[in-house]
């Protein structure tokens, strides 16, 4: 084989309570990773605004790990299609990071296993987050919904229920270049008791509703009184999209990731467009404008 073309979904990370822990991949958008076998070195290419340097490019790092722990001497070039848009909460890094993995693992017949082409995938966060997350790449790799144990290193994939729909709201506005660090060093370093115990209860009804594939309760279990209190300053009308959404028919609404895109959570047959207007105009009471996406929970990361 001489190459082999790979694509990742968006997700989305948190869900609210599930901090670094919760992930879910999402069918909206999708970044694609062709690896080629040619040259003598590695190489990136790519139309898109990402870069070009190995060490800076979430994938291009995860290929030349996993060059350096297989001893792979052949010479690569990996042409990188981004679709998933970058520094919005979608998991942009990620997808890239997921797809290159899931490449390289069939370019080269490594049989890896999941847990193994997770840790691999999440060495490319380093190059755009600065230290590696897993609960994005869990997603983007596996697809359906996540749940992150790293010690021991373990992800555990649940399929979601058929009838869960999300809409997501992406405001149009400039982001940080290092926006994972701004939005991790807004985060409190100790929390109340009380509050771990709340969240904690959330995110166990969550797993729950995720298992019983009951829609409801995992919408009205996207509740974080920790990280969402701290982050939303950084996104114009975050109160009044979330209040907008729920009256629109919303389960839950939060952050998506570290922000700014903002998630609800819905069922099938929830009135969508609403809930997507009603976003909409929370934005706007910012002097913000959004695009909305409706998208159901996707599978992972696939050889096209």
């Amino acid at each position: 084989m001489k190459s082999v073309v790979a694509r990742a979904p968006s997700s989305t990370a948190n869900l609210g309570p599930g901090f670094d822990v919760f992930g879910l991949a999402l069918d909206a958008y999708y970044d694609e990773i062709e690896i080629i076998k040619q040259g003598n070195k590695i190489i990136i290419e790519s139309s898109d605004s990402v870069p070009l340097e190995l060490e800076k490019n979430s994938a291009g790092l995860v290929i030349k790990e996993m060059s350096k722990k297989f001893k792979i001497k052949d010479g690569l070039l990996i042409k990188i299609k981004k679709g998933v848009p970058a520094g919005f909460g979608m998991g942009s890094s990620a997808a890239s990071a997921a797809a290159a993995a899931v490449a390289f693992n069939a370019l080269f017949d490594l049989d890896l296993d999941d847990n193994a082409l997770v840790k691999f995938a999440g060495i490319g966060e380093k190059a755009s987050a600065g230290s590696i997350h897993y609960d994005n790449v869990s997603a983007s790799v596996l697809g359906g919904f996540v749940i992150v144990r790293t010690d021991p290193f373990d992800v555990i994939q649940v399929e979601p229920p058929k009838d869960l729909v999300l809409c997501v709201a992406i405001p149009k506005i400039s982001v940080p270049k290092k926006k994972t660090e701004v939005s991790r060093g807004v985060l409190p370093q100790q929390v109340k008791l009380s509050d771990y115990v709340k969240n904690l209860s959330n995110a166990s009804a969550i797993t729950a509703g995720f298992i019983k594939k009951d829609v409801e309760l995992i919408g009205h279990s996207i509740k974080d009184i920790i990280v969402e209190p701290a982050r939303k300053h950084l996104i114009p009308g975050f109160d009044k999209v979330k209040t907008n959404a729920l009256k629109a028919g919303a389960l839950g609404v939060t952050i998506s990731g570290a922000g700014p895109s903002v998630i609800s959570f819905t069922s099938k047959s929830a009135d969508h467009k609403k809930i997507c207007k009603a976003m909409e105009k929370g934005f706007a009471s910012a002097d913000t404008k959004c695009i909305t996406v409706i998208c159901k929970p996707s599978k992972g990361a696939f050889v096209a």
